[in-house]
């Protein structure tokens, strides 16, 4: 097994965007795997996710969302690239829909099905895609946001979805996952939501250390949100 990685460069409403690609190169097509990111935009936590994903024989992209691989270095940065897209749904969407296009152009996942995760943003992200988008296999939230998107009151959602949440994150609390799960409901599709205990937002981050934030690792509920995430791209993909 070789993993081999490049940047991934394209286009969507005049932005560029540089995404990086992970891929076994002993592996003919792989269906392929988007990795959207949190608010601080695309960093080595998302590309070490898209390498994961490479390992488990998928490629993975890991999607840069903000245009040029702009990050944001602290809260005021990241809130500053965030609130635009979800101020405006439909860029959210147009963006991350970019991304599973160009995904699919690549030789190493052509004729393959696609799924996504994402992390806090990145799980909205990703659920918006599901929300837009009838060619995805399914979608992973984890400690998402779970906002519904307003320009589509009534999705059309096909994916499969799967949501790995903390339930003491302060970011969404637990109405918000009553709604969500009303949202999802109504749309028939096949949809799981899984929330751990005592667990704040960030979980799967080992460098969340941030209780006044709401932002705390957790090693228990990070283990089990990755089993659970490995099982479900297993289901959607195979």
């Amino acid at each position: 097994m070789t993993i081999q990685t490049r940047e991934l460069t394209y286009e969507s409403a005049g932005v560029t965007f540089n995404s990086t690609m992970a891929w076994d190169d002993t592996l003919g097509p792989r269906p392929a795997v988007l990795v959207a990111p949190t608010w601080a935009g695309c960093t080595d936590f998302e590309r070490a996710q898209a390498l994961r994903l490479a390992d488990l024989g998928y490629v993975g992209l890991a999607v840069d969302m903000y245009g040029a691989g702009a990050v944001g270095a602290d809260k005021a940065e990241c809130t500053a690239l965030m609130t635009p897209m979800m101020s405006d749904r439909s860029v959210l969407q147009a963006r991350i829909g970019a991304a599973a296009d160009a995904i699919r152009s690549q030789p190493e996942a052509a004729d393959e099905p696609v799924a996504a995760i994402g992390f806090c943003f990145g799980g909205l992200c990703v659920l918006d895609l599901a929300r837009s988008r009838q060619d995805i296999a399914g979608v992973v939230s984890l400690h998402g946001l779970l906002l519904p998107a307003d320009n589509l009151p009534e999705p059309d959602l096909q994916a499969k979805v799967l949501v790995l949440h903390g339930y003491d994150d302060p970011m969404v609390p637990p109405e918000q996952l009553i709604a969500f799960a009303t949202e999802m409901t109504a749309t028939g599709c096949d949809w799981q939501l899984h929330a751990y205990g005592q667990t704040l937002h960030a979980f799967t981050n080992p460098e969340a250390n941030d209780p006044d934030f709401g932002t705390v690792y957790s090693a228990a509920a990070s283990r089990r949100a990755y089993r659970a995430l490995d099982d479900f791209l297993s289901e959607v993909l195979s």
